[in-house]
């Protein structure tokens, strides 16, 4: 049987109140490099009220990632933020080694 604990995503239950519209999730095994980058992406959508994040203790391997939107589930933001944070991050790798490949070729070039 799978515990939460062994699980690299939570979604913790909202109030009657909340609906699908305000979400905590629990991300195991993460730190402020994906909360930060996570909750800076996602506070971009105008359909977003609020996105933070928090490491509950330093001790504690987990990442806490609150989402209310105006609109669509909270769900569904995240996971529009996970894909376009995956797409930032390729964007940004291809960038530096078509660079770091030009920076060796005219590196290489300047001994001869």
């Amino acid at each position: 049987m799978e515990t939460d604990k062994s699980r690299r995503l939570v979604l913790l239950a909202g109030d009657d109140k909340s609906n699908d519209k305000c979400r905590t999730f629990v991300f195991h095994h993460e730190d402020h490099t994906l909360g930060n980058a996570l909750k800076s992406v996602i506070c971009r959508y105008p359909d977003v009220e609020l996105c933070a994040y928090s490491m509950p203790h330093p001790f504690e391997p987990k990442m806490l990632l609150r989402i209310q939107t105006y609109g669509p589930s909270a769900i569904d933001v995240l996971k529009r933020g996970l894909r376009d944070l995956e797409e930032i991050c390729a964007h940004t790798l291809g960038v530096y080694e078509e660079e770091l490949v030009r920076f060796q070729t005219s590196s290489s070039r300047s001994k001869t």
